[in-house]
């Protein structure tokens, strides 16, 4: 099919939805729900192409205007004109090929955030508090809320793993890149001799799956009750709460212990679970494209050192893009992690443009 034909598909699909909507009274509430989130789908792409196709109509009409008229002025105002909408057509057409490129299913969820201090001792947990405080800060400025579902502290200040949960729009879309090794280098303040240490931390972004996405049935876990306890054995409380969940069919693993209500720990290790199991299902049938794609923005494994921030220096460097911002405060304050994010979100972009387009 070319590309005119899918787009005139994609105008006759949203022109049908419409009038199907109009009479309302004819459809199931099921109906409803499902063609208003096609027609919510649909409507950018529709704009764009009228956008596209309003510009290149506009550019024609000038064409013929300066081809027949006899005034020099107008003829030159025309050409200015043609010429202005003309270095416009690129970046539109570009808009409405990316609308056609197929969709990451997951882009619209939810994530769940894991976050792991990695080699580099209590210099590596106070990094991945750093890091887990620049995370929270950002949501909080893109106004999505954020739901912690465990966190494990060292006492010094550092954290030596973090889950959480954050909803909103477009969290996966935006933070699913973030998945990787995040490398730290600076002089730790234990440091007399002020020499740079280099440690790490481990971010693994997860949509957040929900039960029609992922059903797991009993049989297929293993649940075990035990006494929470804290940092260096200090229990936690005197009652057998915590839950750890053993998924049997792929050996994954979830524990959770911070709530003093089984039934809240529980309910809480399953989002965790539900969510691994669809990220590892989604990485599973995404691999022959991320064979493809590898080298590029890379492929979301947490084994890739994607991320250095150095802090004598005060930059930030992602090793995927080459893009290096010196604006490491900010970046950790979460005010400027959008222009890095965005970057990304750019390469992805021509990457996939590429690939339909080569």
């Amino acid at each position: 099919m070319t590309l005119d034909a899918k787009l005139l598909r994609l105008i006759d699909r949203h022109d049908e939805i419409a009038a199907a909507m109009s009479h309302q009274s004819n459809l199931s509430s099921d109906d409803i729900m499902r063609l208003s989130k096609e027609y919510a789908e649909l409507t950018p792409i529709v704009e764009s192409i009228a956008e596209l196709q309003s510009v290149t109509a506009e550019i024609a009409e000038l064409g013929s205007l300066i081809d027949g008229e006899s005034d020099a002025e107008m003829r030159k105002l025309a050409s200015d004109e043609r010429d202005n909408l003309s270095q416009r057509l690129p970046e539109l057409e570009r808009q409405v090929r990316l609308h056609l490129l197929p969709r990451d299913e997951a882009d619209a969820k939810n994530a769940i955030l894991e976050l792991r201090a990695g080699t580099g001792g209590d210099e590596a947990a106070l990094f991945a508090a750093d890091l887990y405080r620049m995370y929270r800060r950002y949501a909080e400025i893109r106004g999505w809320k954020v739901e912690v579902l465990h966190v494990a502290e060292t006492g010094l200040g550092g954290i030596r793993e973090a889950v959480v949960s954050i909803s909103g729009r477009d969290v996966f879309s935006r933070l699913k890149f973030e998945s990787g090794v995040h490398r730290v280098q600076r002089v730790p303040e234990t440091e007399s001799g002020g020499r740079i240490h280099t440690s790490a931390a481990t971010v693994a972004v997860l949509p957040e799956a929900e039960e029609i996405d992922i059903q797991i049935e009993d049989k297929d876990l293993r649940i075990d009750i035990f006494r929470a306890s804290g940092p260096g054995g200090q229990s936690v409380n005197t009652t057998d709460s915590a839950v750890r969940i053993t998924h049997l069919p792929t050996g994954i693993v979830v524990s959770q212990q911070d709530e003093k209500s089984q039934h809240k720990n529980k309910a809480k290790a399953m989002r965790v679970l539900r969510s691994r199991i669809y990220d590892a299902e989604r990485a599973a049938r995404d691999a022959e494209r991320a064979a493809e794609r590898r080298g590029q923005v890379g492929t979301g494994d947490r084994s890739e050192r994607i991320r250095t921030y150095n802090f004598p220096q005060g930059r930030v460097s992602d090793h995927r893009i080459n893009l290096t911002l010196y604006k490491l405060d900010k970046v950790l304050s979460g005010e400027a992690l959008d222009e890095l994010i965005e970057a990304l979100i750019a390469d992805d972009q021509a990457t996939r443009l590429a690939a339909v387009n080569p």
